[in-house]
């Protein structure tokens, strides 16, 4: 953007290259349309820190100095968090295959695979068990592509795309954009190589993550269409598993048309997934993935959420049969997203007997996710209770310093 213009010219231009309209916007930081029309037209005053952080989150933003046009603070420096020994996990990325270990027999592979994605939906602390795992687990897969030939290479390279996925994981919630683009990149290289079009709509959700969360929704549409058009029907073949990454694909589209502010096309799209759980069965979910009817229902909550419609999301959130989902990951993902709800709604109380409820289900989901860092740099400054309470959380979080709170 020019230099010259204005915080709420920023403000105006960026709110509509998202597809958000001002009652939109205003909801999902908890203020009214009117205050953000002033904020626009410059009666109003740029808000301080905690709330241009919330405007840049809702606008997916990756750096304060879009809206502010001062200087650069990227977003992740205040609600992102590093996890030890991930730069190790870069490394396997980075370091060239001749250097990496023997290949394993390919059956091997598969199952370290499937102990790894194991080992993140059952864990509590999914992200400290994981980065040890990982190192090894890419160099392996790595050398085992480079290995075999033929129908073996392409089904090694599906097992390394899921590998991928799993670094682009680790890294979603840490200052380490570069690698999560990485990953996201290799897995779809992988998968386009292995010639699957299930491994490719695999790769394709993922991708879509970083394009929503990064303010790119068309982006996100663009590429999980195109997985789409090449899942015909013989792709599934009577196979339940096959038949849920449809459902995952058109998921995808419902959460990227929802952050454009799409409703018409977000709850169609919530429709036909929701189709596909319903064939699939209550008690049915991807074994790795997790798609299923409870994370339909929980990715209900989210769309609604984001398009500000606030009652309809903590309807929704009511249908959760949150225990039937194996994964604690996913399930405080679903106690996070109802405090985002209630962080909207200036709930503060909500805010923080949800936070309290998705760190006893995955501690590490829940000290690294940006809503929970941005709500307690929030909360530990109110007074009373609710600021002791926060406070008592900021420290769980590790949102304490020598210089005292953030914020």
């Amino acid at each position: 953007m020019p230099d010259e213009l204005s915080f709420g010219q920023r403000l105006r231009a960026l709110r509509e290259r998202s597809g958000k309209s001002r009652p939109v916007l205003a909801g999902l930081v908890g203020r009214s349309s009117d205050w953000v029309k002033a904020l626009e037209s410059g009666r109003l005053l740029p808000p301080r820190m905690p709330m241009l952080v919330r405007l840049a989150e809702a606008l997916g933003l990756q750096d304060l100095s879009d809206l502010t046009g001062s200087h650069s603070i990227p977003i992740g420096s205040i609600t992102k968090a590093p996890v030890a020994g991930t730069e190790a996990v870069t490394a396997a990325l980075l370091r060239p295959i001749a250097l990496a270990r023997p290949p394993l027999p390919l059956a091997e592979l598969v199952g370290r695979v499937d102990m790894a994605w194991g080992v993140w939906h059952r864990s509590t602390q999914e992200r400290t068990a994981i980065v040890g795992v990982l190192p090894d687990l890419v160099a392996d897969a790595r050398a085992t592509v480079g290995a075999l030939s033929g129908t073996e290479q392409r089904r090694a390279r599906v097992e390394l795309a899921r590998a991928y996925h799993l670094v682009q994981l680790l890294s979603a919630y840490q200052p380490t954009e570069q690698l999560s683009w990485l990953s996201a990149d290799r897995a779809y290289s992988a998968a386009q190589e292995a010639d699957d079009p299930l491994a490719m709509a695999i790769a394709a959700w993922y991708y879509a993550h970083l394009y929503r969360a990064s303010g790119q929704a068309d982006l996100a549409v663009d590429v999980l269409t195109d997985a789409l058009s090449h899942l015909g029907p013989d792709s599934e073949d009577g196979n339940p598993d096959a038949r849920a990454v449809r459902g995952q694909v058109h998921l995808g589209l419902a959460l990227a048309h929802a952050k454009a502010g799409r409703s018409g096309k977000a709850w169609h799209h919530l429709d036909e997934t929701e189709k596909v759980a319903t064939q699939l069965g209550r008690e049915y979910h991807h074994p790795w993935l997790m798609y299923g009817a409870a994370a339909v229902d929980i990715y209900r909550v989210t769309v609604e959420t984001d398009l500000a419609r606030f009652g309809e999301a903590e309807l929704a959130a009511r249908k959760v049969e949150l225990r039937t989902l194996p994964s604690h990951t996913r399930r405080a993902f679903f106690h996070l997203e109802q405090a985002r709800q209630r962080r909207a709604k200036q709930d503060d109380v909500g805010v923080l007997y949800f936070l309290g409820k998705a760190l006893r289900e995955s501690h590490d989901t829940t000290v690294h996710h940006p809503v929970a860092r941005s709500a307690v740099v929030e909360l530990v400054t109110r007074p009373g209770v609710i600021g002791e309470d926060a406070r008592e959380l900021a420290l769980v979080i590790g949102l304490e310093g020598d210089g005292g709170y953030i914020g």
